[in-house]
């Protein structure tokens, strides 16, 4: 960029500044921090370990979000010393790294951005993340593990932590079914852009004739929920069943009937967890990951009434295809909402899902 356009840039940078600065509340937020801070000096504040917990997870949030913007005004304060240096010494190293800083600079401001864009109930909590293959056996488990690694490759960029909840091996290979726990502030939030169905077009690598074959998994996403969330499930209603813990490959990880299965009788909604070697620990998470779902159930509910009110012709559902991974006979991969297309198809099943993500979250802005 030439030094007009360069003005030009900063005038609109200082401008995008000012509006993140009065979406963010900066003052409101210092405030929180602090009193969170206060609580966590007290005695017994560790007596609950739950709430302390979630008292914890709210302060670096916040201190993350306070952070992030903090060090766009410290860049965005030092490309302006740097502007004012260059104009004066017409130094070109200077106008490169000018150049490099407001690159760095904008794209850091973008990531802010779609942080802000995280503010609908339950965003910021951790995320459960379902993976089931739907038919085509060996292919179809194979696929479910390859967006298995995917994920686990995507949250390992943003520093999340990764927890296996559930894993039942495939026959010969790949996955049946993979629950998994992801935290770190905001992982629902984004994850969010992943429910649905995810089609794989390639061929198969266990087809000995070399034939293309296409192959579909669901993905679910449910924000993690805190034990104290008001849904109320009655012991009639649930059917409790515990059996023998595997791991990957089959090995056991343990000898008693420590895994459980949880039936939710009316809405024929099943959970599992096998991660523990307590029941009784395995049984808490299962009973979390229910209310998880329930929730996730009474929002999409809300949310196909007010589609019938509005008469929109949505489709609200988990069975909706949302993205085709194609690997042959060319390669790309397009998100079906949003129409981004990405060529690098391998790249995106190694984790580069923040395109996706992106377009998905800025397009339902409302």
């Amino acid at each position: 960029m030439e030094l007009v356009e360069i003005k030009s840039e900063l005038d609109q940078m200082k401008k995008r500044i000012e509006q993140f600065r009065g979406s963010l509340d900066l003052d409101h937020k210092l405030a929180r921090i602090a009193e969170l801070e206060e609580q966590m000096t007290a005695p017994d504040f560790w007596d609950d370990q739950q709430a302390a917990q979630t008292v914890i997870d709210e302060v670096n949030g916040l201190k993350h979000q306070v952070g992030a913007f903090q060090e766009i005004v410290e860049s965005y304060d030092d490309i302006e010393v740097s502007y004012e240096l260059v104009k004066e010494e017409n130094d070109q190293e200077l106008f490169d790294e000018l150049n490099q800083d407001i690159v760095g600079l904008r794209e850091s401001m973008n990531d802010f951005e779609l942080q802000m864009l995280l503010s609908e109930p339950y965003d910021a909590n951790n995320a459960i993340l379902e993976l089931h293959p739907g038919a085509g056996g060996t292919e179809s488990q194979d696929w479910a593990s390859i967006l298995l690694r995917m994920y686990q490759r995507w949250s390992e960029d943003k520093n999340f932590k990764v927890e296996t909840m559930d894993y039942l091996p495939g026959d010969e290979a790949g996955v049946k079914s993979v629950t998994l726990l992801i935290k770190g502030h905001n992982a629902y939030g984004y994850l969010k852009a992943e429910k649905g169905v995810h089609r794989l077009v390639r061929i198969s690598p266990f087809d000995s004739s070399g034939r293309r074959h296409t192959s579909f998994v669901s993905c679910d996403v449910t924000p993690e929920m805190s034990g104290d969330v008001d849904i109320e499930i009655k012991s009639e209603e649930i059917k409790i069943d515990t059996y023998r813990a595997s791991g990957a490959g089959g090995q056991h990880v343990n000898t008693t009937d420590s895994a459980v299965r949880i039936t939710h009788l009316p809405t024929n909604t099943v959970v599992t967890c096998q991660n523990e070697r307590s029941q009784i620990k395995n049984r808490e998470s299962a009973m979390k990951m229910l209310k998880s779902k329930l929730y996730q159930l009474e929002i999409e509910k809300q949310q196909q009434e007010l589609a019938e009110i509005r008469g929109e012709q949505k489709e609200i559902g988990w069975g909706s295809q949302i993205r085709s991974y194609v690997f042959h006979p060319y390669s790309m991969v397009k998100d079906h909402r949003t129409n981004v297309e990405i060529g690098n198809a391998q790249g995106v099943v190694d984790g580069d899902l923040d395109p996706f993500i992106d377009a998905y979250l800025r397009s339902n802005i409302h």
